[in-house]
């Protein structure tokens, strides 16, 4: 087994392996714990449960995931650009794990919030971490659409409901090619995401 100094971090790494490749229902204690080499009395050293875990390791997920998507949204880059560079992140990420995998994986905020059951019952934060999650992603996706706006790459409107509509779509998209372990829905994305806020591409 690893040093006791760096179970905490196996823990969170495979939780997110664990419940991303297969659901949170699925995945026990027990069986994060195996993944990580750490008995599970140090797993209740760091945390009240297994849904605390979880929502612990959504957010380290995001914090990792964050500098590449300071990079792909950097003001430096136009607009319209970001968004594609989002989209070619989306897609080669998605690649990337079917490769590992054999499975395309979807987006894990989604896929585990859409497991978790009425508000008001206890869920460890887990429903506040991922609701906290998405709202950052959309943030990104709103200020590249707020800016594209403003230099006349598309049409003004409402920066922040076509930036819903835009991750609502994306998250559409990666949900059907879970179902369907197919990266073919994700093919269409960048044309049609770009379609749903108005930009018109310039004519060859």
């Amino acid at each position: 087994m690893g040093r006791v100094s760096d179970s905490k971090d196996r823990l969170l790494d495979a939780a997110i392996k664990l419940v991303w490749r297969n659901s949170l229902g699925s995945v026990s204690v027990e069986d994060i714990c195996q993944e990580a080499g750490v008995k599970k009395g140090s797993f209740y050293h760091f945390f009240p449960g297994r849904n605390e875990l979880v929502a612990a390791a959504f957010r380290k997920l995001w914090a990792d995931v964050r500098p590449e998507y300071d990079r792909m949204f950097s003001s430096t880059v136009p607009p319209v650009d970001r968004l594609r560079s989002f989209f070619e992140f989306m897609y080669e990420k998605q690649r990337q794990l079917q490769q590992e995998t054999g499975c395309v994986l979807g987006c894990p905020f989604a896929s585990i919030g859409t497991e978790l059951v009425a508000k008001g019952s206890d869920d460890g934060g887990l429903r506040d971490a991922i609701q906290s999650l998405v709202r950052g992603k959309m943030r990104y996706i709103e200020s590249a659409i707020g800016d594209a706006m403003t230099q006349g790459s598309i049409p003004r409107g409402d920066a922040a409901a076509l930036a819903q509509t835009v991750y609502l779509y994306c998250e559409g998209a990666m949900s059907q090619a879970r179902i369907h372990n197919d990266l073919s829905f994700l093919k269409p994305v960048e044309e049609n995401a770009l379609r749903l806020i108005g930009f018109q591409p310039a004519a060859v």
